[in-house]
């Protein structure tokens, strides 16, 4: 192994590849596409929209970068071209909130070829240790409140909209190199078939009980979209802080999400929960935009993925169950499957028959025995990976 500059040499029996710091916006274009190419021809790749991965990175732009560092490597072969790449992440306000010397390793993706994985998270290991970090979590993408998580099963249909995909190899080469398994995210289906008579009649009567101790339910303001953000705030940083990995999302890290998400929100299916006019719950389900994107070339929306976007979102037949937050105080009110009856019956309404509801942690008792008592069946898994460095 060798360094010069910003770049390590590495050789293997089967591959000579080097290892490069990502330090230019020409560089930051290669990092954030290489999974095109590397997923060219999988007809179930999803290509992120390439100006919100921009955004997400560029030190410049991202409200990460307001209290955290990372680091980006690409692997590339003698000719220049890609073979991998990986992000080192110090999240600083992960380790203020848990007290816990521990960085994140994400953006990972990489050629079957192991030799190549192991000196991408060689570097990226390195970096941490370097940081004065003593253990590892990923990949997440910079934390939880990001995508994250290792796809373990069902490779055989694309993604949900804000989920990872990766071929089946990558678990292999993790727990090749030492990661053990952290945490699994358990997704489920749920089908508008599978919603029984006796589970709607419930839900309508937990909402009366619930209006008799003064709670409502209402869908987001879209006119007051920059209040509804300050609303959701609170109640995400308090609704998921036992989470593992969780981070306290800032302000300015929300309204980012938030301005993401805007677009493509429905505002049948974004409900907030109130009490005396304190919002103390919220569900937030968004159409599967996936079923657009993957038709979007390299992510990129101009000159014509604009169109495919505009006028496609009204034929998404999918959606996905993002968030579901409730105050601790009320966990055990049944407002969960109000929550989750309004999201199928305006859902239904529209058409739409199924969705995904992710990621629930597997350890969360509550909201997995809610996803199921209303017909919901685990589909899909992914994992989070640690290793102490």
């Amino acid at each position: 192994m060798e360094n010069t500059n910003n770049t390590t040499h590495i050789s293997s029996k089967a591959t000579h590849f080097t290892i490069q710091k990502v330090d230019s916006p020409k560089l930051l274009k290669q990092f954030i596409d290489f999974p095109h190419d590397l997923y060219a021809g999988d007809p179930c790749y999803v290509p992120e929209l390439y100006m919100s991965q921009e955004a997400l990175l560029n030190r410049k732009k991202s409200p990460f970068f307001q209290h955290s560092i990372a680091e980006y490597f690409l692997a590339k072969d003698a000719a220049g071209k890609v073979l991998g790449r990986i992000a080192a992440i110090r999240n600083n306000n992960y380790i203020e909130f848990t007290k816990e010397n521990a960085g994140f390793f994400g953006f990972f993706d990489v050629i079957e070829d192991y030799a190549v994985a192991q000196g991408l998270l060689d570097t990226a290991c390195d970096w941490l240790r370097q940081q004065g970090l003593q253990r590892v979590l990923g990949p997440c993408n910079f934390s939880t409140n990001e995508t994250c998580g290792i796809l373990l099963e069902n490779f055989e249909e694309p993604p949900y909209i804000l989920t990872t995909y990766n071929a089946p190899y990558y678990n292999e080469y993790v727990s090749r190199y030492g990661f053990e398994k952290e945490v699994d995210l358990l997704s489920y289906m749920l089908r508008s078939e599978n919603m029984s008579e006796k589970t709607g009649a419930l839900a309508d009567m937990l909402e009366e009980r619930l209006k008799r101790s003064g709670i409502t339910i209402r869908t987001i303001n879209m006119k007051k979209f920059s209040e509804e953000v300050d609303r959701f705030l609170p109640i995400y940083n308090n609704s998921w802080n036992e989470n593992l990995g969780f981070v306290p999302m800032t302000e300015a890290e929300i309204r980012q999400m938030g301005q993401d998400l805007k677009l493509g929100i429905d505002p049948d299916l974004v409900f907030f929960a109130e009490k005396e006019g304190k919002t103390i719950g919220i569900a937030l389900a968004v159409p599967n935009l996936n079923e657009i994107f993957i038709k979007i070339p390299r992510g990129r929306l101009f000159p014509t993925g604009i169109f495919k976007f505009l006028f496609g979102r009204k034929s998404v037949k999918s959606i996905r169950i993002v968030a579901l937050g409730i105050l601790p105080e009320y966990r055990k009110s049944g407002l969960d499957m109000c929550f989750y009856t309004k999201i199928y019956r305006n859902s239904y309404a529209k058409g739409i028959h199924y969705g995904e509801a992710s990621w629930i942690l597997e350890n969360n008792d509550l909201m997995n025995r809610a996803i199921l008592s209303i017909g919901g069946q685990m589909f899909r898994k992914h994992r989070i990976y640690q290793k102490y460095l």
